[in-house]
């Protein structure tokens, strides 16, 4: 592992088994590292193994066989609860569908990772306060869903996501629901955080989309076919 790496992938592969005598190899070999700071857009056509990817650098997946160090833990060693814990630690996940409670407001779909982790009322109010000011909801944290459009929804799922100060903020087709103009707003935040600070892993079908990023991995079959810097 590089030093300063934040994410080393060597030899990483991923078999489902399907029936009795039926594999699909998903993954082949996959080596990268991410260093902290990183932009970096997956791409690759359906059945490139691009979600498979993601499921394993997002620790809801482990690989069949090869090495996955996360900030130098050894992910592919790891059980469920593990796995659970590191998710709960170190990942921010921005999800296509938005996946907001539809009766909560959007301070407390915000405030949901603290909740589970225990966090004081007042401590966690005020950091999602500051999570949805951050991408520019402060004058909309009482609203729920349904009262929000679908580009100020995709913002509160990015305010969750980074209520816990993760290490990698994972998204995974985040403009997938928007229109292209309101899809370039949410991926102008995407940027300023890169800029603060934060690690960002997007996967997308969209080239314009992955141009915004500074680094481009695209999959083919399984395996890399390009990795390139923007």
């Amino acid at each position: 592992m590089t030093p300063g790496a934040l994410i080393s992938l060597k030899g990483v592969t991923k078999v489902y088994e399907i029936g009795e005598d039926q594999k699909v190899h998903a993954l082949r070999g996959i080596d990268a590292e991410i260093t902290a700071g990183d932009y970096i857009s997956i791409m690759g056509p359906s059945g490139s193994g691009k979600s498979t990817l993601m499921n394993i650098i997002g620790c809801l997946d482990t690989p069949t066989e090869g090495i996955y160090r996360l900030e130098g833990e050894m992910v592919h060693e790891m059980d469920d609860n593990q796995l659970a814990s590191i998710r709960n630690r170190k990942i921010g996940f921005v999800f296509q569908t938005f996946n907001l409670l539809p009766r909560s407001t959007a301070l407390r779909n915000v405030e949901l990772p603290l909740i589970y982790a225990g966090v004081p009322v007042d401590e966690r109010r005020e950091k999602a306060e500051d999570a949805l000011k951050k991408v520019g909801l402060g004058d909309r944290m009482d609203h729920k869903p349904n009262e929000l459009s679908g580009g100020q929804c995709q913002r509160v799922a990015i305010a969750r996501a980074l209520i816990t100060n993760p290490s990698i903020i994972l998204a995974d087709e985040p403009t997938g629901n928007l229109d292209s103009k309101t899809g370039v707003e949410i991926m102008q935040i995407l940027v300023s955080l890169q800029e603060a600070g934060n690690t960002i892993v997007l996967v997308t079908h969209e080239q314009y989309i992955a141009e915004h990023a500074n680094r481009v991995i695209k999959l083919l079959d399984g395996l890399i076919s390009d990795d390139t810097s923007n």
